[in-house]
């Protein structure tokens, strides 16, 4: 019997998503070919077009494929509150369960000196030069209640006290350890409303 080898490179390249192991990889592979060839042409197309075209926000740093993202370039959004969040899907998510009408932050990751990912990993030097260059009032933390989002959050503190800016971090509604990405909205919104200063 020949090798089916490109299935194969196909199942090993669809387990790079999180949560997706070789079982999974092949009965999405084996549904997409067998069921819906016409899905997995609209798929291929869809995520190259995504790959050429996606870049970073330059302002808030999020997944977007223009210069400025559709949050950074709406004018009703407050430009003086400022979350800080650790990854496009945290945006997603807060801008789905909650109220909050300012303005985002996204440090693609978080401190975690063991991993020898440190500030300039995550852009907190772009993040210090819009705090020295804009008149934001508050910092919202929204980064995830781990040790390093705990860790990373009070780092950002420490950078916003030179400015005098109003620092507060979201409630802990959500549990410690978890991420943001796996917490149900109504869970998130009650943490969101009742974040405090720090």
């Amino acid at each position: 019997m020949p090798k089916q080898e490109l299935l194969t490179e196909l199942i090993d390249a669809l387990c790079c998503m999180p949560g997706v192991g070789p079982k999974s990889a092949q009965r999405i592979a084996l549904h997409l070919f067998q069921r819906d060839r016409g899905g997995a042409e609209n798929l291929a197309k869809t995520l190259q077009a995504a790959v050429d075209r996606l870049g970073h926000c330059r302002q808030c740093r999020t997944l977007s494929e223009h210069e400025l993202c559709e949050l950074c370039a709406d004018s009703e959004r407050d430009a003086h509150v400022l979350c800080i969040v650790e990854s496009p899907a945290d945006v997603w998510l807060i801008n789905q369960a909650t109220d909050f009408k300012g303005v985002f932050f996204v440090l693609n990751g978080r401190l975690s000196p063991l991993d020898g990912i440190g500030p300039d990993e995550i852009g907190l030097e772009q993040l210090e030069q819009q705090l020295e260059n804009s008149q934001i009032s508050e910092l919202i933390l929204a980064t995830n209640s781990t040790v390093e989002g705990e860790t990373t959050a009070h780092y950002i503190a420490q950078l916003a006290l030179p400015h005098k800016i109003k620092v507060s971090r979201i409630a802990h509604g959500v549990p410690v350890g978890g991420e943001l990405e796996f917490i149900d909205s109504s869970t998130l919104a009650h943490a969101f409303s009742g974040r405090r200063d720090i």
